[in-house]
């Protein structure tokens, strides 16, 4: 259930995913950068740290 909700906001605001994934971790700032320069390859930064862990 926990992973549902976190894939869910990653689909909605994927550094949001991630920080409930990971927290303040370079994944996050990773995230927060790509979703920047496109918000596609934040969704998929995001659901990738998601299904990884």
């Amino acid at each position: 259930m926990g992973d549902l909700i976190r894939i869910i906001f990653a689909i909605l605001l994927p550094p949001v995913g991630v920080f409930l994934q990971v927290g303040f971790r370079g994944a996050f700032w990773l995230n927060i950068l790509l979703t920047l320069l496109g918000y596609l390859p934040g969704i998929v930064h995001a659901v990738w740290i998601i299904a990884r862990r």
